[in-house]
């Protein structure tokens, strides 16, 4: 089998122009022969374990690029790859691109509905999946599509099917081995990948992303982290998502060695394995946290006492020296008492962190296998607690900004300048921009806007869908975030809330509140919802209740409903119901249970969690609704702040 062309170059741990590569699979075959002999992936969990050098994995990659040619695909195909994490979907990822298709991506446990609107909206022509299951959980709708083969990445034998063409990864790999491959000249500009997102009406939209969108986080990142051959990386978030999907390309394009787990192994892998960098979104790191204050709980009462009194004083240590360092969020430019208040707290509480890291946090990091250099969180912000938590005990987090349409980083907080609460600085070429979000004009440096970005992370499109990508993208090439966020002196970007609906969980999962917020107002003891749960573990809600509804069910009860509005009438009453009571509130988590479930697509983050009855409307009088009727999201937001906040609490 031939080999692509690749720049002759030895084993080195330089860093290498990644400018000048023309695609993701001539990376890879610079990789193979720069690290040729380091290990490129592990998995302990599958059966049986897989490891695999640099070489031997750039090898697979071709062996499958070759065989997918031999089936029949051409450039420019486009390629469903419905598969997670595992060295097969790496594989099958860059033999896709080696072969010169472009893969659509999903993972394997997606809704089938979802699956098959990809398969149709890409165009898809062949499919791979993770197994066999996958494969048959698209039913006969599958046979509706323009698919000419389907790749299995297990070892099943499949069935005959009389329609399509079957085969298992050995016998692609198998056939792949006899073809010559074809050589290419893929170039930058070239369509890479569809990488399907939601829009605001539900559906996914495929986010066209290049060959040089994707190395421009390449190159990017590894000009604020330099990861070294042979460093350890450890792999737990969904391949499939962008976030993951570009660090990978990353780290393997510096020959790094990486691991996967998942959320059953993931605290025995930290500690066995020893990553130096692991990327992950705020809820892992919450869970880590919360692990540790459990063995803290479980102590005897004095040494619980000891460890509340270091962790204390660690907190007085490391706000101090954000004060001296310019890294409080709150007081970035302090003044002469700041400091000097500051630099009197460092030396005492200093002491005491030594001491507590010697005894405490050392322990900590050693839970983590004591060898981190790096954590990097996305897909939502970190809780405060969790930042200082983390800085205590010196496990470092470098947190970051983006979307899939930009591929997904433009922003991230540095080594030296790790300003917590914010979102970090630009990668290099990406320009960033705050505006007026109505009249698109600059706005003052440190005041709050739309963020719009344009650099060459951004997306080519929406593919088929023009008029979601003129709409994104204006004819300057600003990408419009739907973000808003302001800008600090030293070019730091924080977002401070979303001028789009799209809520973000902690574990990065993307909820659209208004399907399941329509589907909920199919009740008929709901008036009006709005989500709420940015950056929390679940969905929350504020709820307008239909009080006409809720009378005739109380009084079906035996009782009189009592809200502010209807005190008098129901003065005397011996049996009354307030909007508060636990009869009406159960009833309303009764109905939210049921419509969700019952919605079509349904995903377990759809769930609702906390939620409040409000007895004023949202109506356009006060402000709470748009002149079309659309509800005033930051608005409610700003009215409700407080209820939100103890909604979570």
């Amino acid at each position: 089998m031939s080999r692509s062309s690749a720049p002759s170059m030895t084993q080195s741990s330089q860093p290498f122009d990644y400018n000048a590569v023309p695609s993701i699979p001539a990376m890879w075959a610079i990789s193979a022969q720069r690290f040729s002999t380091i290990v490129a992936v592990q998995d302990f969990h599958s059966v049986p374990p897989v490891t695999l050098t640099y070489t031997a994995l750039h090898q697979q990659m071709q062996e499958f690029a070759a065989g997918l040619q031999a089936l029949g695909v051409k450039v420019g195909d486009r390629i469903g790859l419905f598969s997670d994490n595992s060295p097969r979907w790496l594989i099958a990822d860059q033999g896709i691109m080696t072969a010169g298709a472009v893969n659509a991506v999903r993972g394997s446990q997606a809704d089938t509905d979802e699956l098959l609107f990809i398969l149709e909206n890409s165009g898809a022509t062949f499919l791979v999946a993770e197994d066999y299951a996958t494969f048959k959980k698209l039913g006969d709708r599958l046979y509706d599509l323009p698919i000419q083969a389907i790749v299995l990445l297990s070892d099943e034998t499949p069935d005959e099917d009389e329609r399509l063409k079957i085969l298992n990864f050995p016998q692609l790999l198998e056939l792949g081995i006899g073809q010559t491959l074809l050589p290419l000249s893929t170039q930058r500009d070239d369509l890479a990948t569809l990488m399907y997102t939601s829009g605001t009406s539900g559906k996914p939209k495929g986010v066209m992303l290049s060959h040089g969108n994707l190395l421009s986080q390449v190159d990017g990142a590894g000009r604020v982290v330099r990861v070294q051959p042979r460093e350890r990386v450890l792999s737990i978030l969904p391949v499939w998502h962008c976030y993951e999907r570009t660090f990978e390309y990353f780290i393997f394009g510096h020959g790094a060695t990486q691991a996967y787990t998942n959320i059953r192994h993931v605290k025995k892998d930290l500690k066995d394995f020893k990553p130096h960098y692991m990327v992950a979104v705020p809820r892992l790191w919450e869970s880590i946290c919360e692990g540790v204050q459990k063995q803290f709980r479980d102590q005897p009462a004095k040494k619980q006492k000891l460890v509340q009194f270091f962790l204390q004083a660690s907190d007085r240590f490391i706000r101090a020296r954000r004060t001296l360092q310019g890294l409080d969020l709150e007081n970035l430019n302090p003044s002469t008492l700041d400091r000097v208040t500051a630099l009197i707290q460092i030396v005492p509480f200093g002491i005491l962190h030594a001491l507590g890291d010697r005894l405490v946090y050392k322990k900590i990091r050693d839970g983590v296998g004591g060898e981190v250099k790096y954590f990097v969180s996305g897909g939502g912000s970190i809780a405060e607690h969790l930042e200082d938590f983390f800085e205590i005990v010196s496990l470092e987090i470098l947190g970051g900004y983006g979307l899939t349409e930009t591929s997904p980083i433009t922003h991230v907080r540095r080594p030296n300048r790790n300003l917590r609460g914010a979102d970090g600085q630009s990668l290099v070429q990406t320009e960033t921009r705050i505006v007026n979000p109505e009249t698109r004009q600059p706005v003052a440096m440190g005041q709050q806007g739309l963020v719009l970005l344009r650099g060459p992370q951004v997306m080519q499109g929406y593919y088929q869908n023009p008029k979601a990508t003129q709409k994104a993208i204006d004819a300057e090439g600003w990408f419009d975030t739907g973000d808003l966020g302001w800008m600090s002196d030293q070019g730091d970007l924080i977002i401070s809330g979303r001028a789009k609906d799209t809520i973000v969980l902690t574990n990065g999962e993307n909820i659209e509140p208004q399907p399941i917020e329509d589907a909920c107002l199919r009740s008929a003891y709901l008036d009006q919802m709005m989500l709420v749960g940015q950056d929390q573990k679940v969905l929350g809600a504020l709820i307008v209740p239909n009080i006409d509804a809720l009378e005739k069910w109380a009084a079906a009860q035996g009782y009189t409903l009592q809200t502010a509005d209807l005190e008098s009438k129901s003065q005397g009453s011996e049996k009354l119901l307030t909007l508060d009571s636990k009869l009406v509130q159960d009833l309303i988590r009764q109905e939210l249970n049921r419509e969700v479930k019952n919605r079509p697509g349904f995903r377990p983050d759809d769930r609702i969690g906390p939620f409040r009855l409000i007895s004023e409307p949202f109506a356009i009088d006060n402000g709470l609704l748009t002149q079309t009727l659309k509800i005033r999201r930051n608005v409610v937001m700003d009215r409700y702040q407080g209820m939100i906040n103890e909604m979570f609490v």
